[in-house]
């Protein structure tokens, strides 16, 4: 069990530290991505400096490597406890990944797929919740926020374990700590404060409404 659980932890780790923004920055237009628009390593910059049809390839990406490796977890027969971790150890890959000197992204979408894989039928709902919030606002950020916050209660009336609602609360709230800095950053430069709920400059699927 020890072996197999170090084993997963490793895979998990790596999965999560392949820089699918970065290769698709690289191979599209020869740029770094974290050295371009918001300079986060994810899914919503490159949808916004690299395309919308990249940035959801990358989404889709990031969303798989987080529910592979919990996936793998199960696989391999570990406890929950340790599925948990292992999920953590890909959300830490993508935000600490080895192949690009541990200079990474957010994880947001990682921990969506880590989330998806732990709790598929909760997690739908809060993805629906994610949609609602983008289509009538076009703010991701808003909408990943509000979805997340929202799983937790329903894990809770779903008769969800303790454990996952208590998992469910931490992870978003290592993202929401990870972002801190961005999100500061974003208070600042906005001179409308309707735009931190409304986003005006980008269309629900990103691109920029004045292109």
């Amino acid at each position: 069990m020890i072996f197999n659980t170090i084993i997963a932890m490793a895979i998990g780790y790596l999965l999560g530290s392949v820089p699918f923004a970065y290769i698709a920055g690289r191979l599209k237009k020869g740029v770094d991505i974290r050295q371009v628009g918001g300079g986060n390593m994810g899914a919503l910059n490159t949808m916004r400096e690299i395309g919308t049809s990249v940035g959801l390839a990358v989404l889709i990406a990031d969303i798989v490597k987080g529910s592979v490796a919990v996936l793998i977890a199960r696989w391999l027969g570990l406890p929950l406890i340790w599925i948990l971790v292992v999920g953590f150890a890909a959300v830490a890959g993508h935000n600490w990944p080895i192949f690009l000197r541990f200079k990474g992204g957010k994880g947001a979408a990682t921990t969506i797929g880590v989330l998806l894989a732990l709790v598929p039928r909760e997690f739908a709902i809060s993805f629906a919740i994610m949609a609602i919030v983008i289509i009538v606002t076009s703010n991701v950020r808003l909408a990943i926020a509000v979805g997340l916050a929202f799983l937790p209660l329903i894990l809770w009336q779903l008769d969800g374990s303790g454990m996952l609602i208590a998992y469910s609360l931490a992870l978003p709230l290592f993202l929401g700590i990870r972002s801190l800095t961005g999100f500061g950053e974003a208070v600042a430069n906005i001179g409308d404060k309707k735009s931190l709920i409304f986003d005006r400059e980008y269309h629900f699927w990103q691109t920029r409404k004045n292109r």
